[in-house]
């Protein structure tokens, strides 16, 4: 590709005001970072002013033949859509920057459109992998705990599980976030890699089984065995060091903690395999537990304080952001509403007006928001 000062001037500029002004965080910039480079590709570095629809025609047609590096295989519509979403919204602000109002239409952005038909493909959803509460527990039991490094292991699971943090979240907190006695973590927006760096106390929600003594049992070795101070890590890396054969060997835990997820992803995804079930991504445990939530909680108020305690303001976010139903589940109930049920009629008149009353509770709570 062909070096353009003045592309990389105004590209400068433009990822900057993303961060500065409009707050997008440092992964979405990078994403926007990384989609005009492909653009650039595309057009061999040609000034942006020179542009022309055909050349988002063209880019279109590429990023749908394009492969994934992975898999293989074609790039997801959705993907696509992204990619290009990215770019209408980059010329929308540039038709209105100095130098290129006269070179670029507002409507030029709708060439970087799919088709109606690859936009709903774009936009369908596809069943999540969520897994149950029992496969939880059942994963909690089979992981092995003779090492620190082990342990550390099964008590990040069990706090995923009681609190449904975030993988960054749970990568970030510290020993001082955790109370043990008040049964709650303090997810500080501060030091606390929360979303949108949002500041959440989160109880631990009533899963049951060991979870809880898990999490309890690897608070107390930290801070009495291995006197680990408020400000060490609640999940540190581990420590690594030369053996005699020069080969680096995990030797315990160290003081910091990770600088990335992954290692966690590869935590929930080795747990899972040993309990010969289909990994699932650790965020999937949020889906369990706001489904957990519908099931337990009976009251607008307990459903209220079950979403706040996801870090989420209004309800609605819980249920359209967690709430699916699996398609299992879903199966099971169309088909057991055909079925002689036990319960007396006033009984299913009582259960659908009370759902009736939460949901239009819930409109209202949306409308004055």
């Amino acid at each position: 590709m062909k070096a353009n000062a003045k592309n990389d001037r105004i590209k400068h500029k433009y990822l900057r005001y993303l961060k500065e002004a409009d707050g997008k965080s440092e992964a979405s910039v990078d994403a926007v970072a990384a989609a005009l480079s492909q653009f650039q590709e595309s057009t061999n570095g040609k000034d942006f002013r020179k542009f022309h629809k055909e050349q988002a025609v063209a880019f279109k047609r590429s990023l749908c033949n394009q492969l994934n590096a992975k898999t293989g295989k074609p790039l997801s519509k959705s993907t696509v859509n992204s990619t290009l979403r990215i770019m209408r919204a980059f010329f929308h602000w540039l038709a209105r920057e100095p130098g290129y109002k006269s070179a670029i239409d507002y409507s030029d952005e709708h060439y970087f459109n799919l088709s109606t038909k690859e936009i709903e493909v774009a936009r369908a959803t596809r069943p999540k992998r969520i897994p149950t509460l029992e496969q939880m527990h059942h994963v909690l039991t089979v992981m092995p705990a003779d090492t620190p490094m082990e342990r550390r292991d099964r008590a990040l699971v069990a706090l995923a599980m009681l609190t449904g943090a975030r993988v960054g979240a749970l990568r970030t907190l510290k020993l001082k976030h955790i109370d043990l006695a008040e049964g709650m973590i303090d997810q500080d927006g501060r030091e606390v890699a929360t979303k949108r760096s949002k500041t959440i106390r989160t109880w631990f929600f009533p899963v049951g089984g060991e979870a809880l003594d898990i999490v309890t049992e690897w608070v107390i070795w930290l801070r009495d065995d291995e006197l680990y101070g408020p400000d060490d890590e609640l999940f540190p890396k581990t420590r690594l060091a030369r053996d005699n054969e020069g080969y680096f060997r995990a030797v315990g835990l160290a003081r910091d903690g990770w600088s990335n997820s992954q290692p966690i992803r590869k935590i929930f995804k080795s747990a899972f395999e040993r309990a010969q079930l289909e990994p699932v991504n650790p965020h999937s445990v949020r889906d369990m537990l706001a489904q957990l939530g519908l099931r337990l909680t009976s009251t607008n108020e307990a459903y209220k304080a079950w979403s706040m305690n996801f870090g989420h303001a209004n309800m609605l976010t819980t249920l359209t952001s967690y709430g699916e139903i699996p398609e299992h589940r879903r199966a099971e109930i169309i088909r057991g509403l055909g079925q002689p049920d036990q319960q007396p009629l006033v009984s299913h008149k009582t259960d659908l007006e009370s759902r009736l009353a939460r949901l239009e509770a819930i409109a209202a709570e949306k409308d004055s928001d």
